[in-house]
């Protein structure tokens, strides 16, 4: 979101050059306290305000937060380029990532790469501050399971991606438009049995979104842009209200994401 609200500041400047607007990041949550503390205006985020954050903020500035949909956004799963893998599923996700997982090599799910010497997992991740965080937990672990611990958690999206790049045995999770060279989105299941579903992203700067739509069996993270939150209703074979939407491509994306943005 960050990347986006810089863009729109930027343009209002061109219109309204006498008002002064700052932009800053460091994930949903730290946005969503700013807007409770009263110390922000507006708050981009990648989920929708909790109940109880909004009872803080309306307690502590006399009104309630506003929520806006602005955006569409999805999120992949990356490897590095070298990684032969090409297809991963939500379940064997969730042993990668979850607390008590079990799989820590990649040959383990069949991949054997020469250039992780290691052949461990590495895992990648967000701070748990970030929208994305969250929801990838709560569609990959469900609410009772936690991350496991020992993974590298980056401050921004586009340092997983950047990370990963750079790491062969490397697998993060990121928004699709934060692809780049030298790291690649998986093919995406519900069950180890299902084939996944292969819309890869490709470095790009824009990507087109489809209007909001039901979900296909890609790991579609779809969020709708929306403060943060994590329910986002879809059918098919991401058949649960929340469901995930990960791994997309630019003229082919999940077909809708959920992120949000709240306002004073």
């Amino acid at each position: 979101m960050v990347n986006l609200v810089q863009a729109w500041t930027e343009n209002y400047a061109k219109v309204r050059p006498a008002v002064s607007v700052q932009v800053a990041g460091g994930g949903s949550g730290v946005g969503i306290a700013g807007l409770i503390d009263g110390t922000l205006d507006i708050a981009a985020a990648g989920r929708q305000v909790k109940a109880g954050e909004i009872q803080l903020a309306t307690a502590r500035n006399g009104s309630a937060p506003r929520e806006f949909t602005v955006a569409l956004d999805a999120l992949a799963v990356y490897v590095n380029e070298h990684n032969p893998l090409d297809a991963i599923s939500i379940e064997q996700l969730a042993e990668i990532y979850g607390e008590r997982g079990q799989l820590q090599k990649w040959t383990q799910l069949g991949a054997r790469n020469p250039a992780c010497r290691s052949d461990d997992i590495i895992r990648v991740g967000r701070q748990n501050s970030s929208g994305t965080y969250a929801y990838f937990r709560e569609v990959i672990l469900g609410e009772q399971r936690e991350y496991k611990l020992g993974s590298i958690d980056q401050s921004g999206s586009k340092d997983v991606v950047g990370l990963v790049s750079h790491t062969p045995c490397a697998i993060g999770y990121s928004g699709m438009a934060f692809a780049t060279r030298g790291a690649r989105a998986l093919r995406i299941s519900m069950t180890n049995s299902t084939p996944g579903i292969l819309q890869r992203p490709k470095p790009s700067s824009t990507v087109p979104i489809p209007s909001p739509g039901p979900c296909t069996s890609a790991l579609p993270e779809n969020r709708r842009a929306r403060p943060k939150t994590s329910s986002r209703g879809c059918s098919g074979a991401m058949d649960r209200t929340s469901c995930a939407r990960l791994a997309s491509s630019p003229f082919q994306p999940p077909p809708y994401a959920d992120r949000t943005c709240a306002t004073r």
